[in-house]
């Protein structure tokens, strides 16, 4: 590190066979579309397999968003389920008695009905998965307590401020400074004649510590996230980065 005063500076392809869907119950198949005498022509036999085998797919259910509709002049509680929803007009006619009132066939423009929309089907699994990742919060990133895991976790915290640098600047000034010692002090160099040793990875005095320190970090200077991020801070406005420095700073 340089002399105390120097540390007082302000924080700055044509295919040749097509698709048909054949229409199984419902599912979409997508067949090959040969000559009737090619020697790879579709078996029946071959389809209707799959067409049972699709059909008995475990788990595939419908999915259904319940959504606002605001009745319009010739709507029927038929016509809106069978538009809007997966189940009848008599199901969607229980769940809105109260703003439909005694009389199904008496719908009246404006009245704002609960109903449900139909989306393609997808598997009850696929639902799940969905529903549990919704639910379920990114895990927070973790750090090794070693040199490696400090440098990375302050590159993290340095990414958030703007502060440049890179690891290998990091690393090669941390070698220099203390040898990778979070609790290093120079005790016999101007600095410390003066009261305000050294300290930490990247030997900072108090001093400028304090006026580079980066928030969310700790204010202890011996702490190795917040010793790098402050360093590296002072570096980025004294020498544009840590990477900049290849000596006493």
């Amino acid at each position: 590190m340089p002399t105390r005063g120097k540390h007082r500076r302000p924080r700055t392809n044509t295919l040749t066979r097509g698709i048909v869907a054949a229409g199984t119950g419902g599912v979409a198949l997508a067949l090959p579309l040969v000559g009737a005498t090619g020697a790879h022509a579709a078996q029946p036999a071959q389809a209707a397999q799959t067409a049972q085998a699709a059909q008995a797919a475990p788990n595939a259910v419908p999915q259904v968003s319940l959504v606002t509709y605001e009745v319009v002049k010739g709507d029927t509680l038929s016509k809106i389920a069978k538009a809007h929803t997966a189940s009848d007009w008599k199901k969607l006619y229980k769940a809105n008695r109260a703003v439909i009132g005694s009389d199904p066939a008496l719908i009246r423009p404006g009245t704002e009905l609960t109903v449900g929309t139909k989306n393609a089907g997808s598997s009850a699994k696929t639902a799940q998965a969905a529903k549990t990742s919704a639910v379920t919060p990114a895990a927070a990133k973790t750090y090794t307590n070693d040199l490696d895991g400090w440098i990375r976790e302050s590159l993290d915290v340095m990414a958030q401020h703007g502060i440049p640098g890179t690891y290998d600047g990091i690393h090669r000034n941390i070698i220099r400074e203390s040898s990778g010692n979070p609790q290093a002090m120079n005790n016999w160099d101007s600095n410390a004649a003066a009261g305000t040793p050294s300290k930490g990875l990247l030997q900072v005095i108090d001093p400028t510590f304090a006026a580079y320190h980066v928030s969310g970090t700790s204010l202890d200077p011996f702490d190795p996230v917040a010793n790098i991020t402050a360093a590296c801070n002072y570096a980025a406005d004294r020498y544009g980065s840590i990477d900049n420095v290849f000596g006493a700073y």
